[in-house]
């Protein structure tokens, strides 16, 4: 008997009574996660955006009882404004959404398209965000609906940190409380030393090198930052950045001083990973290295801290400390070598599951 169609309820129990309600079951799912975007750049939807973001404790977390007044009272009366500015200046006003969900809606369709040639209709792959819509838990209980009796989730994060891959995964989890018939479920670890993930960096470095008049002095792998304490307290994010640039310098058969690994995106007073990115460009830019490109290793797609503050307040620090030429390499997006890297990963978290 195929188990991987919907059935009625005689196929599906065999012994259940006539007026049993139908089942469906015995697929598997495949659910991408992705940090998540607004629904709009205007003040409510940006404020709305941001309190479920910056509430979350495994980003921001100190006591609630300091941080939730400052947040509510202070923060959030000013940076929906500011943040909503920056977000219009890279929105897709045809598609009517942000570039992450542009991104990962494409991700998704080709990651569907390579799951149906190898597997057929027995795997549902579908998205999510953490944080907006659309929510986890409204894609996992769709995935139960369609019969997904095992699910994969997949952080789209290449190195491990709590304030992305864990956040996702207790979301994740919470998402399966009220589910009466539970799926089995595995969560993909961080992938950022799995050589198909480095080839796909190497060959998007490689093919934007070969495009441009002069080589650049310096590539500077910029990834999204946390705070130093959390590697002080145990977050292996920071040594797995630190081997992600060195596989790719290895890899591209590159000297140490072609290469550098910075961090982006720093929020509050605390001391965050060094060096920072938006001071390293200036400080090559003195040292006389006119000619950089930045790529960002961290982000499997595109989004606001890479459109907008690499391609702008980054660009502006490098140009204004006397840099000329800047380039910025895309993240892989839905690009067939980074899809091809998903893929493999998900193919071998999904083994014993299917044939």
């Amino acid at each position: 008997m195929n188990m991987m169609r919907d059935a009625t309820p005689a196929e599906t129990l065999a012994h259940a009574p006539a007026d049993h309600p139908a089942v469906k079951f015995g697929k598997v799912g495949v659910l991408l996660a992705n940090l998540g975007t607004p629904d709009n750049y205007d003040y409510w939807s940006m404020r709305r955006y941001l309190s479920e973001f910056l509430s979350d404790r495994r980003v921001i977390d100190y006591s609630p009882w300091i941080w939730q007044p400052l947040l509510q009272l202070i923060i959030l009366s000013k940076r929906p404004f500011s943040s909503g500015a920056a977000y219009k200046s890279i929105w897709n006003e045809e598609a009517g959404e942000s570039p992450l969900m542009t991104i990962t809606k494409a991700q998704t369709a080709k990651m569907a398209e390579r799951m149906a040639a190898r597997f057929g209709d027995e795997v549902v792959v579908d998205y999510c965000m953490r944080y907006g819509n659309p929510s986890t838990k409204s894609k996992v209980d769709a995935l139960v609906a369609q019969g997904c009796t095992k699910i994969l989730f997949f952080p789209l994060y290449p190195q491990y940190a709590g304030a992305t891959s864990a956040t996702a995964c207790d979301e994740f989890f919470r998402s399966l409380v009220d589910i009466k018939w539970q799926p089995t479920v595995r969560t993909v670890e961080a992938y950022y030393e799995r050589p198909e993930y480095i080839e796909a960096l190497a060959q998007s470095v490689e093919r934007t090198y070969a495009g441009l008049d002069q080589r650049p002095d310096v590539l500077v792998c910029s990834y999204h930052g946390v705070p130093k304490r959390y590697l002080m307290e145990g977050d292996p994010y920071h040594c797995q950045c630190q081997k992600t640039t060195r596989l790719l310098r290895e890899r591209l058969g590159w000297d140490k001083t072609e290469i550098v690994t910075t961090f982006q995106s720093r929020f509050g007073p605390e001391e965050w990973l060094k060096p920072y990115t938006v001071e390293e460009v200036a400080r090559l830019a003195e040292q006389g290295k006119k000619r950089i490109a930045v790529c960002a290793p961290a982000f499997s797609a595109d989004c606001i801290e890479t459109l907008e503050e690499i391609n702008e307040e980054i660009r502006e620090s490098f140009e204004h400390a006397g840099g000329e030429s800047f380039t910025y390499i895309p993240c892989l997006n839905d690009d067939d070598a980074h899809m091809d890297a998903l893929f493999d990963v998900a193919v071998d978290n999904i083994k014993g599951w299917i044939a």
